[in-house]
C-alpha cells in the first residue's frame, strides 16, 4: 500500500513505518524484505539497486506489452519516474557491452537525476 501511494522510492524500513504509523501494526523489516522479494519476482514491484529502496511497478494494471522498464531516480528526494526504452536500443547496448567483454547482468537502468522540482529549488536558493 504504501509503495501505491508514494511517489518516491522506499526502504524497507520505511515501509515498516509506514504499516506502524499509518496502519497500526509492526510488522518486521525482515517480513517487509520477504514481501518486497514476492513482489518483485511477480514484477509488481521493483528494487532500485542505486537507490537501495523500492517502488511499485507503474504498469501493474496494465495488460498489453510494454518497453523496457528502466529508472530515474532524483539524487535529492529519491522521487522516481519509470520510463521505457526500446527493445532495439536494449539490444544495442547489450551488443556493445559483449563486444568489451563484458555481460549484461540486468536489463534495468537507473540513471541517477535531480527532479524539476529540486532544481528549481537549488535555482531558488542560489539567488
Amino acid at each position: 500500500m504504501g509503495l501505491l501511494e508514494s511517489d518516491k522510492a522506499l526502504s524497507a524500513y520505511e515501509l515498516t513505518e509506514f504499516c506502524r504509523d499509518r496502519l497500526g501494526f509492526d510488522l518486521l523489516p525482515m517480513s517487509v524484505y520477504r514481501i518486497l522479494e514476492f513482489l518483485e519476482g511477480e514484477h509488481l514491484a521493483h528494487r532500485l539497486n542505486l537507490a537501495n529502496k523500492y517502488v511499485a511497478c507503474s504498469h501493474i494494471t496494465c495488460d498489453h506489452e510494454h518497453d523496457v522498464p528502466q529508472f530515474l531516480i532524483c539524487k535529492e528526494c529519491f522521487h522516481v519516474e519509470e520510463v521505457g526504452l526500446k527493445r532495439t536500443f536494449i539490444n544495442t547496448l547489450e551488443k556493445a557491452i559483449d563486444e568489451a567483454g563484458f555481460h549484461l547482468a540486468s536489463h534495468q537502468i537507473e540513471l541517477d537525476c535531480v527532479c524539476d522540482e529540486c532544481s528549481r529549488e537549488e535555482t531558488i536558493e542560489e539567488t
